[in-house]
């Protein structure tokens, strides 16, 4: 009995020395982290965000393990054969190809070594299809984009209109912005700017709010806010350091126009009661600077329209001095009034290029559900020379055209420009939710599509 025994043990320590393991490997249970429990895409869409999926197993080569997804609540929206998973190693990148508009929830697997798995559930939500889908990007995180201004390299810093929040997004993908900045502290406000335009000289931004009631006709102080922030660095390293801000436009501009006989109706616009997005209200949504000029400051008008009646024209007012309000605190000063014919719409944005070309975003200043007209205007910022109208802008897509990311050379034929929809309204998923109103940032967003101009 011994000697078999010692028999044994010889050749167990014999099995050890040629490296051969004593008993089968035992593999831990699979981990899976998901980058976002959230995601959003579009039917049709190109290039819609992706989800990271980092998996591991103890004992196993991260390459040895299997990513897919097993199951959908809602195969109309997005299936299992509809979820696409590509890279090797420990980090996977995941896409999904949405179906149909809608929300379902997709359960995502990693299957390790030695038959155990593990699980994690992407809450998956898609918008319809719109027009020219090949032309879209969307922008997600915020879903009222209201002012867009170029940082070079393929990316822009663009504002939202229900917070104070301004995001780096790349123009050429969609997904969530790649850095954020938060001003309110240094503006000294607690609620919304209500952002609305926005333009660049320098490496100086100028950014301006509605300087108008809110939509029930109630001051709000903070929208009265004119700022700059200043601009370092371009492209995914852009970053933005707050400057200075100045908060009496507004009763500067009502002032102006009561001393020249109330021709636009400042002070009516402004009364207490008195909706901004009305014909006679007061609302800007347009800033861009005159031509040649690094002073003087177009402030474009939603509302009113001059005259207030269905035709009216659209108005800037030019800011002589915009230049010492924002950098002294001056008082602000105007020139006259200009009014353009755009067709009975208003200034929705405006925008300029090196080369003194204007482009004008029309809208209309009701606050609809974005069905009315939209269209593109070129201009030479001169007053008393007429806008010619260089392209109708589709509205049966969700949203309404918001804001001019940059303006293009106009002279050379088949020019684009890339225009971002607020599309806070606008019920996205099917569901009666306003997007403004949706509980996960990432499924919040705007579109910016790409435009050839005629």
């Amino acid at each position: 009995m011994k000697k078999q025994l010692s028999i044994t043990g010889i050749a167990a320590l014999l099995v050890v020395a040629a490296g051969v393991p004593a008993q089968a490997v035992t593999y831990g249970t699979p981990t899976i982290a998901l980058s976002a429990s959230y995601l959003t895409g579009a039917v049709g869409a190109v290039g819609d965000p992706s989800v990271n999926v980092t998996v591991g197993q103890l004992g196993a080569d991260p390459a040895a393990l299997t990513v897919s997804a097993s199951a959908s609540t809602r195969a109309s929206v997005a299936g299992t054969g509809d979820v696409t998973v590509t890279g090797a190693g420990a980090v996977r990148q995941l896409a999904v190809t949405a179906r149909g508009r809608g929300y379902t929830s997709l359960t995502v697997k990693v299957t390790g070594l030695g038959g155990k798995s593990a699980t994690k559930t992407l809450s998956y939500a898609a918008s319809a299809a719109v027009q020219n889908p090949a032309d879209a990007r969307y922008f997600t995180g915020a879903s009222d984009s209201s002012a867009a201004v170029d940082v070079g390299g393929g990316y822009t810093v663009v504002a939202d209109d229900e917070n104070n929040v301004l995001r780096l997004y790349d123009r050429s993908r969609s997904g969530a912005p790649v850095r954020t900045w938060d001003f309110s502290t240094q503006l000294g406000v607690s609620k919304e700017v209500d952002i609305e335009g926005a333009t660049r000289i320098g490496d100086t931004v100028y950014w301006t709010g509605s300087l108008g009631n809110n939509k029930d006709g109630e001051y709000k102080a903070p929208r009265n806010t004119v700022f700059t922030t200043a601009v370092s660095g371009s492209g995914a390293a852009t970053q933005l350091a707050y400057g200075r801000s100045y908060q009496r436009l507004r009763e500067d501009l009502v002032d102006w126009d009561t001393a020249n006989g109330n021709r636009y109706g400042f002070a009516a616009g402004t009364a207490a009661g008195q909706a901004p997005k009305q014909i006679d209200g007061f609302n800007v949504e347009g800033l861009e600077f005159a031509p040649g000029s690094t002073t003087t400051a177009y402030l474009g008008f939603r509302a009113p329209l001059a005259p207030a009646v269905p035709g009216g024209r659209a108005l800037i007012v030019p800011v002589v001095n915009f230049d010492k309000v924002l950098s002294s605190g001056a008082k602000a000063a105007f020139g006259a009034g200009i009014e353009l014919d755009l067709g009975g719409l208003s200034v929705r944005d405006l925008r300029r290029n090196a080369a003194g070309q204007y482009l004008i975003l029309a809208g209309s200043w009701a606050a609809d559900d974005n069905s009315d007209p939209y269209a593109l205007y070129q201009w030479d910022g001169v007053p008393g020379h007429a806008p010619v109208q260089r392209a109708d802008l589709p509205t049966t897509d969700p949203g309404g055209w918001e804001a001019l990311v940059d303006v293009p050379d106009l002279s050379v034929a088949g020019a684009r420009v890339q225009v971002v929809t607020d599309s806070g309204s606008a019920d996205l998923y099917g569901d009666g939710v306003e997007a403004k109103d949706l509980t996960h940032p990432e499924w919040k967003k705007a579109r910016a599509a790409w435009f050839t101009l005629n």
